[in-house]
């Protein structure tokens, strides 16, 4: 049994107007958009001489997307992992004239780890809730991912044991926007930023040897 919280970076990533396609393009659009991630996974960890498992906890399809659950040693990074995949999104709309695009949302949250009735690992938890939460919000912009102000101060404390990734960030022009605070359906408060790459493009987890966490 598992009842341990476990905090770490939670990525979501929705398919815009997903549920207005016919049953035959949401399965083209769903079946391309995993094979494209299942990609990006495997070349990035390739690269990084790590393990699926090492670097992912789990991952959630939502009907309209997925969770991308990063083990928690790579906190801080979900938002780089979020930037790579808003440069994926590209790339399927080239393929598909009626993919729109991805939104995508970056949160450090708490999860708790659970085994569902066909045995398989499954989550709940606070941090899958507040990380959709940030998709709700009016300042949404399809050239962007929303990240919350946790997200994005690990991601700053994940740069400063990392200065090589600070460096790559600024070599390909690395925007966010000034933090903006909405309310959820709940009425509660949340603060986050914008965050883009002007130069977009795939970029690759830390190895064993560099790890620093």
């Amino acid at each position: 049994m598992h009842n341990k919280e476990v905090v770490t970076d939670i990525v979501l990533i929705d398919i815009i107007n997903f549920s207005l396609l016919d049953p035959e393009k949401q399965l083209q659009i769903i079946e391309f958009t995993t094979r494209s991630y299942q990609k990006i996974l495997k070349k990035t960890l390739e690269s990084a001489q790590i393990e699926l498992h090492e670097f992912i906890l789990g991952y959630i399809p939502t009907g309209d997307g997925f969770y991308c659950l990063l083990q928690p040693r790579f906190k801080g990074f979900g938002v780089i992992l979020g930037l790579s995949f808003h440069h994926l999104s590209e790339e399927i709309s080239k393929k598909f004239s009626y993919f729109h695009g991805i939104r995508i949302a970056v949160h450090t949250g708490s999860l708790y780890e659970f085994t569902d009735i066909l045995n398989n690992k499954n989550f709940i938890g606070s941090g899958l809730n507040d990380c959709a939460r940030y998709l709700s919000n009016s300042e949404f912009s399809i050239s962007t991912v929303m990240v919350s102000q946790s997200a994005y101060d690990n991601l700053k404390s994940f740069l400063q044991t990392h200065p090589q990734y600070d460096n790559i960030l600024n070599q390909r022009d690395f925007k966010h926007s000034q933090a903006y605070t909405f309310y959820d359906k709940h009425g509660n408060e949340k603060r986050g930023y914008r965050v883009w790459l002007r130069k977009s493009g795939i970029i690759t987890p830390p190895s064993r040897e560099k790890q620093q966490f």
